[in-house]
C-alpha cells in the first residue's frame, strides 16, 4: 500500500478535476480561467473592425485599398447611405459579410484540424507565450500598417492566436477542478461583449482607432499574468518541459520503486501491470488519436451545426433584416444584432452553475429552426419590427452560448483520463468549421436575396 501511494503521487496526474481543492484556489483558478477566455478572444472579436477602420484611413490618404475593402469598411461605419442607391429592396451591402466572417475564421480552422496532432510537443508555457505574442503583434501590425496587405495580416495573426490559444486552454481545463470550463465559457463570451463596448467606446470618445488598438495591448499582458500570476497548476502540468520526458522518467521511478523488495507473489502480478500502467501514462498514438476523434462526433456534430445555423443568420442574413420605419439606421440596426447577440452568448455561457443541458442535439435543432425562419423572414418580410427580431437575435445567442459551453463540460466529464486533454483540443474544430460553412453558404443567399 506505501508503495503504490507513492506511485500515484509520481505519476502525472491528468485527471486534475478530481483533486480537493481549497475554495480560494478554486476561485483564483475560476478567476484566471474566465480572465483567459476574454484576453483569448478579445482580439479575435475586436480586430476585424479596427483593421476596417484603418483601411478606411488608408483609402483617403493613399487611394490604395481596393473597392472591396472600401464597401466593407463603409457597412462596419455606418455609410449605409452610399448602397442606398443599390436597386434591391433589402438595401443590399455589395459585399456580404460573409466575406469578412471567412477571412476571420479560416486561419484558426487550419490551426485547429492540424494543432491537436502536435500539439503536445509544445508545452504549454511556451504555448501561452506564443498566443500573447501573435495577439500583440495583431494589434501593432494593424495600428502600424500602411498598406492594405498589412492589416489583413494582422487579422491572420489574431486569428491564429485565437485559435491555438481555444485548443490549449481547453485542453490545460484537465489539470484543473472541473468548474474551470465554466469560467472559460463565461470569459469567451464576456469577450464579445466587453471587445464591441470598448472599441466602439473608445473610439466614440475621440481616439482613433490606431490609439484604440495599441491602448488595447493591455490585454495581451493580461493573458500573461492571469496564466503565470493568478492559476495556482497542479504539479503535474507540463508548463516548460515536454510531457513525454515526464512520462520516462515517472516510468523509470516507477519500476524501480516496485522492483525493490516485492515479493514472489507481487513480481508476476507487476510483470502484467507495468506494460497497461506505461500505455496509461505514455503519448497517444495516432491510432488512438483517431479512435478518440471518432468518439467525440457525438458532440462535435451537434456544435457544428449549432454554430452553422448560428453564422448562417449572423452573417448571411442580419444584415438583410433591415427595418426602415425604425428610428435606427441600418448600420445601427446590424450593430444592434451583433450586440445583442453577444450579450445571448455571454450569459448562457456563464449559465452552467445553474443549469446544465446534456440534450445537444435540442439545441441544434432550435437553433436551425431559427435559422429558416429568419430565412423565410427575409424572403417573404413578415416580422413586423425590429423589436421582434432584436429578441430571436439574443434567444439565438443562448442556444449558442449553451451548445459550447455544456459541450465541452461534458466531453470533460464523459471522456476517460488519458485521452481527455486531446479531445478537449480537438471538439474546438467543431464551431469553427461550422462557422466556415456558414460563411461559404452566405455567399450565394446573399448574392440570391439582393439580385431580388
Amino acid at each position: 500500500m506505501e508503495r503504490t501511494s507513492i506511485n500515484a503521487a509520481q505519476r502525472p496526474d491528468v485527471n486534475g478535476g478530481d483533486e480537493v481543492v481549497g475554495t480560494g484556489t478554486q476561485w483564483r483558478n475560476w478567476s484566471g480561467f474566465w480572465l483567459l477566455g476574454l484576453c483569448n478572444n478579445f482580439a479575435y472579436v475586436v480586430m476585424l473592425s479596427a483593421a476596417h477602420d484603418i483601411l478606411k484611413t488608408q483609402q483617403s490618404q493613399n487611394g490604395s485599398a481596393s473597392n472591396s475593402a472600401t464597401m466593407a469598411v463603409e457597412f462596419q461605419d455606418g455609410n449605409s447611405s452610399s448602397n442606398s442607391s443599390n436597386s434591391s429592396r433589402y438595401d443590399c451591402n455589395p459585399v456580404s459579410t460573409a466575406a469578412v466572417l471567412l477571412a476571420d475564421i479560416l486561419p484558426s480552422l487550419v490551426i485547429k484540424l492540424s494543432a491537436p496532432f502536435v500539439i503536445h510537443k509544445l508545452p504549454y508555457g511556451f504555448r501561452v507565450l506564443f498566443c500573447s505574442a501573435t495577439a500583440a503583434t495583431s494589434f501593432l501590425l494593424v495600428s502600424f500598417s500602411s498598406t492594405v496587405w498589412m492589416s489583413i495580416l494582422g487579422v491572420v495573426f489574431a486569428s491564429v492566436g485565437s485559435g491555438l490559444g481555444e485548443l490549449s486552454f481547453l485542453s490545460l481545463t484537465v489539470y484543473f477542478s472541473r468548474d474551470v470550463v465554466g469560467g472559460w465559457g463565461s470569459g469567451t463570451g464576456g469577450a464579445g461583449v466587453a471587445g464591441a463596448l470598448l472599441y466602439s467606446g473608445l473610439t466614440q470618445a475621440g481616439l482613433s482607432p490606431q490609439v484604440t488598438l495599441l491602448a488595447m495591448l493591455v490585454v495581451p499582458v493580461a493573458m500573461l499574468l492571469s496564466y503565470f500570476l493568478l492559476l495556482l497548476p497542479p504539479p503535474s502540468l507540463p508548463q516548460w518541459r515536454v510531457r513525454e520526458e515526464e512520462y520516462t522518467a515517472v516510468s523509470s521511478e516507477d519500476r524501480r520503486a516496485l522492483m525493490e523488495g516485492l515479493e514472489e507473489e507481487e513480481e508476476e502480478e507487476e510483470e502484467k501491470s507495468t506494460p497497461a500502467e506505461a500505455r496509461a501514462v505514455g503519448p497517444l498514438s495516432f491510432p488512438e488519436k483517431l479512435h478518440v476523434i471518432r468518439g467525440l462526433l457525438r458532440f462535435v456534430l451537434p456544435l457544428g451545426l449549432v454554430y452553422f445555423a448560428e453564422y448562417f443568420i449572423n452573417q448571411g442574413l442580419m444584415e438583410l433584416l433591415y427595418f426602415p420605419e425604425l428610428f435606427l439606421s441600418h448600420a445601427e440596426q446590424y450593430r444592434w444584432y451583433q450586440t445583442l447577440y453577444q450579450v445571448g452568448v455571454l450569459v448562457s455561457r456563464s449559465s452552467l452553475c445553474c443549469v446544465k443541458i446534456r440534450n445537444l442535439w435540442a439545441l441544434a435543432l432550435l437553433q436551425v429552426v431559427n435559422a429558416v425562419l429568419l430565412l423565410f423572414a427575409v424572403r417573404f418580410l413578415f416580422l413586423p419590427s425590429a423589436w421582434l427580431v432584436f429578441v430571436i437575435v439574443v434567444y439565438e445567442g443562448l442556444l449558442g452560448g449553451a451548445a459550447y459551453v455544456n459541450t465541452f463540460y461534458f466531453i470533460s466529464q464523459e471522456t476517460g483520463d488519458r485521452h481527455r486533454e486531446f479531445a478537449m483540443a480537438a471538439a474546438s474544430m467543431g464551431d469553427s468549421m461550422g462557422i466556415a460553412l456558414a460563411g461559404l453558404t452566405a455567399f450565394p443567399v446573399h448574392r440570391y436575396f439582393c439580385s431580388l
